[in-house]
């Protein structure tokens, strides 16, 4: 899957990101990039249906679980135009874009990760879940507060400065209240990236954020 190859045609990436130098390389990007990236979300989708069946691995070179390498450059000041980093999501089956529900994993040359949650959730999602934290308090702070989660992850995200309005602010978990983003973020170091137990760390990680996606999925309404 990932190499240390990969990392290498990334930082290569990010000191030639115009389009020429991309277009003369895409062999290697195809090599390097997207070929390890499609085996492992091909090799996540038996995972994913042991614990989160309503997630999906779709290993498409286009609109599957493989975010495109393109930025969108449209109301950004950095007008480069590629990302230099691996984006992979498993979203829930009902969700149609980044925002919604699923799991994240990030391979970059200054960081990788796993992620798990809700990240820039819309308003209407946004309010939801802030809702059914409200109505259900004891059972978010038990889901936040989990050991198998907590163990590995942290929530993380952008939040408000002041509680939202319409909200106590005495609510006991008013600073969660405040979340812009509901997501957990868990370490992964460069080894274990391109270590031959990828996949299976990746299925032990994603099953401990259980309770966070379960939250999340129950506020939205879905199935988990």
């Amino acid at each position: 899957m990932f190499a240390k190859s990969t990392f290498e045609f990334l930082d290569e990436l990010a000191a030639n990101n115009e389009r020429a130098w991309f277009e003369a390389n895409k062999p290697r990007y195809e090599a390097l990039v997207r070929e390890p990236a499609l085996e492992f979300i091909s090799a996540m989708a038996p995972q994913l249906e042991k614990f989160a069946p309503h997630f999906r691995a779709e290993p498409r070179k286009m609109g599957g679980s493989l975010m495109r390498v393109f930025r969108d450059t449209r109301f950004s000041r950095d007008k480069t135009p590629y990302k230099t980093n691996v984006g992979i999501q498993f979203r829930h089956e009902l969700g149609k874009d980044v925002h919604a529900p699923g799991f994240y994993l990030h391979i970059a040359s200054d960081e990788c990760f796993f992620g798990a949650g809700s990240w820039h959730p819309e308003a209407d999602l946004l309010g939801r879940i802030r809702d059914h934290i409200v109505q259900n308090p004891k059972r978010w702070i038990a889901a936040r507060d989990d050991r198998k989660f907590a163990a590995h992850w942290a929530l993380a995200g952008d939040s408000l400065t002041r509680p939202p309005r319409g909200y106590a602010a005495d609510h006991p978990a008013i600073e969660d209240l405040k979340r812009k983003d509901f997501i957990g973020l868990a370490a992964l170091s460069r080894a274990e990236a391109i270590g031959p137990s990828l996949v299976k760390l990746a299925a032990q990680r994603f099953a401990a954020a259980t309770p966070l996606m379960k939250f999340l999925c129950e506020a939205q309404g879905v199935q988990y």
